[in-house]
């Protein structure tokens, strides 16, 4: 069956709300390429959005899920437990940069795991407000919608939005937003909005995913800290995107080491594809709801926790971070070199880079990043735009790319890059 042809089965089956980036469909994929209906390759630098920094079936992973299916494939970890979920959670509590003893607990989504975050975080402090940051995304759902920083596409039409959730500025020195300026937002927010002694907790991403891959500055993650310690307000890092090894460390936060979070949220490429994510946090926070709390019936599901197990070991076994610090400035390096006059910014950590495009007036110009992310999809590499004005391209490889692959895409990237 040809591409055309289920692209019109889909029209009629699916709601535009639905929004599809190729005009492709999968059939078959192995660590960083992807096959279509008519055999077509191609280099995917998008990792169905940070969810396989492991590749595309990675064989460790695929053989884990395969043995945990001949076992049993579900039976809801609240009814009948099993020692997978709590291995791996052992696994997290020994690797999250907490302060002191944590607990985990497992979910399916990401948008799942900030849910109850900030389900924990009320429980814990006994107070409503949450504070997230402008260009933040935390997730789809009504409470993570409300929480996320970007209005178009993910808020249009949905309101209202969940209540006692408050946005402060993010630091963003290209728009002259400077660390102290972003702080003082959130002493606006005290003043004019709730008092801090009624917030729960301020949710950050170290690096924002959806907003354009901004870095956290280390003081405002330090003032974070110190202003949350102030008033008794827990800090969660959400680590959905930036999470093992794509910064180069297994968490973004490490690169932070004298700023712990209370709890981190954890999703995405922590089980190589398969449907999981996880709340990490202090055990004493963590333990504050009461038993039935939390959960859901697919929380931690059996095949997507053995998957999870397995992205661990090929993580340390792999050197993932050194490959990913490795990779990212082999892309930095190309970026730069390109001559695109377009580009105005390179930033990230790791492998965890974006390319920023404004127009010949110094203003956002998403019509180039579509341009270029169009030119390479018709060209047979998959990239991603992201950012508050569109105009922002991330790059997301499997961390387990092949040289001679990914060499040959940051060519055919570099040769794109110049014509504008």
């Amino acid at each position: 069956m040809s591409n055309s042809e289920v692209h019109a089965r889909r029209l009629k089956a699916t709601p535009r709300g639905v929004g599809v980036m190729c005009d492709f469909y999968a059939v078959k994929a192995e660590n960083a390429t992807l096959w279509d209906h008519q055999g077509r390759e191609y280099t995917d630098f998008s990792a169905g959005i940070a969810v396989l920094n492991t590749g595309h079936r990675h064989p460790k992973v695929i053989a884990a899920v395969k043995e945990q299916l001949d076992c049993f494939t579900h039976t809801a970890f609240q009814i009948v437990p099993y020692e997978n979920y709590i291995k791996l959670a052992e696994q997290l509590n020994q690797r999250v940069p907490i302060a002191g003893p944590a607990k985990t607990t497992f979910f399916s989504t990401g948008a799942e795991a900030v849910e109850n975050a900030v389900k924990i975080a009320r429980a814990a402090t006994g107070r409503p407000g949450i504070i997230a940051f402008t260009g933040a995304f935390h997730g789809r759902t009504y409470m993570t919608m409300s929480l996320t920083g970007k209005v178009t596409p993910y808020k249009t039409g949905f309101g209202p939005f969940a209540g006692s959730v408050f946005h402060a500025r993010y630091p963003n020195a290209l728009y002259d937003c400077s660390v102290e300026d972003a702080l003082e937002s959130l002493h606006a927010i005290f003043r004019c909005d709730i008092s801090p002694q009624h917030v729960a907790a301020i949710i950050y991403e170290p690096i924002q995913g959806e907003g354009g891959f901004n870095v956290a500055p280390a003081d405002f993650v330090t003032a974070l800290r110190q202003l949350c310690d102030e008033y008794n307000i827990l800090l969660i890092a959400d680590e959905i995107q930036c999470g093992f090894a794509r910064t180069g460390k297994l968490f973004a936060s490490e690169y932070y080491p004298d700023v712990k979070p209370d709890l981190i949220t954890m999703a995405k490429s922590l089980a190589g594809g398969m449907p999981l994510s996880a709340v990490s946090g202090r055990a004493e926070v963590m333990d504050a709801p009461s038993p039935g709390g939390l959960g859901g019936t697919y929380a931690g599901s059996p095949p997507a926790i053995a998957a999870a197990l397995a992205v661990l070991d090929v993580i340390a076994e792999e050197n993932l971070c050194e490959r990913a610090n490795q990779l990212g400035s082999e892309l930095i390096e190309t970026l730069h070199s390109a001559g695109c006059k377009a580009l105005v910014e390179v930033r990230g950590r790791g492998s965890m880079i974006a390319a920023e495009f404004h127009n010949d007036n110094g203003k956002p110009c998403a019509e180039t990043a579509r341009a270029i992310q169009q030119q390479a999809l018709s060209q047979g590499l998959l990239l991603l735009t992201c950012g508050v004005h569109g105009n922002v391209i991330r790059f997301l490889y499997p961390l387990t790319i092949p040289d001679t692959q990914f060499r040959a895409a940051l060519t055919l990237l570099k040769n794109i890059l110049h014509e504008y």
